[in-house]
């Protein structure tokens, strides 16, 4: 920086750096001096025209301004522009989910794939909870992307349990005291066994015997597969309602599911209640349908 200024009379500052470069001291343009005003004239304006100012409860809230705009109400505003437009646009294809059966709707690939893309967040909002997202199924609840369906897995199958619920019904055998400690660990080792194709062992004769003196095979089917999807689960596959961990299987066949005494679960045993959802879904005679539709697409639908 120089000590010296060659150019006194040239309205600069003094800071001069290698001989030439110098700091003026020039007034700021009009338009940016009276921009810069106009700054505060439209705080004054934004402040008294909309809600600005964070008071206490004491002092009666903040202040709502002249307009009185809410980010609520412009919300609440543009959703009902949103909402009309697509009840224009798509008035056809709904009209067409209400009149139409499930099957016919999945035998129409565009209504069906319609049907797919506006179920998704119907689907998280009241399904993913227990499901899962893409039907994987959280810990102790089916999974719906798998071809192993308890009450079957059509479409039209599919759409009954939506509107009637599920409550699953495995009597406890302990509990009812047709199975002695000993013999549930054979059937124990049994159903494990028929789940990894080992069924016909020698080893587990025994388990085979109980299997069929405890009346398994009436909702199992003989051979460990149930004769019609009526609830009771396929135990020759290795898709598992609770969990193929030894001690759960002992404890789903000596406490059951769903068993109750005197109104109330038993201790033990396994909690298994799908609620209806006519009375859940909003406008549910049609978004039924378009849960139906959507749960058979994500892989398990038979």
């Amino acid at each position: 920086m120089a000590h010296h200024n060659p150019w006194p009379d040239e309205g600069n500052t003094g800071h001069i750096w290698d001989e030439d470069i110098r700091e003026l001291d020039n007034p700021p343009p009009l338009w940016w001096m009276l921009s810069f005003y106009a700054g505060f004239i439209m705080i004054v304006f934004y402040t008294l025209y909309y809600p600005t100012i964070p008071l206490t409860d004491e002092l009666g809230g903040h202040t709502e301004g002249m307009a009185g705009w809410t980010q609520v109400n412009e919300y609440h505003e543009d959703y009902t522009v949103l909402k009309n437009w697509r009840v224009a646009k798509f008035a056809d294809k709904e009209e067409k989910l209400a009149s139409m059966s499930v099957t016919e709707i999945m035998a129409d690939e565009e209504l069906k794939s319609y049907a797919v893309a506006t179920s998704k967040v119907l689907y998280g909002d009241y399904c993913a909870a227990c499901h899962a997202t893409g039907g994987a199924g959280n810990p102790n609840f089916p999974v719906l992307a798998d071809d192993d369906w308890l009450w079957g897995g059509s479409v039209k199958q599919i759409e009954a349990s939506l509107i009637q619920g599920r409550i699953g019904n495995m009597p406890a055998k302990g509990m009812m005291g047709n199975l002695t400690d000993q013999e549930i660990e054979d059937v124990t080792d049994y159903v494990i066994a028929l789940s990894e194709g080992k069924g016909g062992d020698a080893a587990y004769a025994a388990g085979k015997a109980v299997y069929t003196k405890g009346m398994c095979l009436a909702c199992h089917g003989p051979a460990g597969k149930p004769l019609a999807p009526a609830g009771a689960a396929n135990l020759t596959d290795q898709v598992w309602r609770f969990s193929s961990d030894r001690d759960t299987v002992k404890n789903v066949i000596a406490y059951g599911v769903n068993v109750k005494k005197n109104g109330e679960y038993i201790k033990g045993t396994q909690k298994a209640v799908m609620p209806s959802f006519k009375e859940r879904l909003p406008n549910a005679d049609v978004n039924i349908k378009r849960l139906a539709v959507y749960v058979h697409s994500l892989g398990g639908g038979q």
